[in-house]
């Protein structure tokens, strides 16, 4: 039997009914909105997300807490959070009870380039959110969160 039959496991099968790879395109294709928005502020979409996380807490958070928030391993965060340091956007310091504990913290500077981006975030959310119905959006959410759980 050949691979492109209509078998469970053809290739015919496996592109109609692939979640990796719709989820793969659509984050692409609206990562790409966003990156073209923020190109002004010099961030990109990731960066801007952990500046978000960064901003939704009054405490500095260690680089492990932000990776479980936004589903990314340590290694990956702490290389994502290497640019926003260099730049001043956030500071990562020792934890002053453990110094092997890394905290992040978002500098003023952080918040001023966040706040610039903001406008420029409800631009392109507003306009990928304007192809869907209001139940679709929902929907769409309420199923994102769910296999982000999973």
């Amino acid at each position: 039997m050949s691979t492109d039959e209509a078998s469970p496991l053809s290739l015919s099968h496996v592109a109609a009914n692939c979640l990796c790879r719709r989820v793969q395109h659509a984050s692409r294709s609206v990562g790409k909105r966003f990156d073209d928005a923020f190109r002004g502020t010099g961030l990109n979409n990731w960066q801007f997300t952990m500046l978000m996380a960064l901003s939704s807490s009054s405490a500095p958070r260690t680089i492990g807490q932000v990776a479980a928030e936004l589903g990314m391993d340590r290694t990956t965060t702490t290389k994502n959070l290497g640019p926003l340091e260099r730049r001043g956007l956030v500071a990562v310091r020792a934890d002053e009870k453990d110094a092997r504990v890394r905290r992040v913290v978002l500098t003023p500077e952080g918040a001023k380039v966040l706040g610039d981006a903001m406008a420029r975030w409800q631009a392109v959310n507003d306009e990928v959110a304007a192809g869907l119905t209001p139940e679709q959006l929902a929907t769409l959410r309420a199923a994102l969160d769910i296999i982000a759980r999973l």
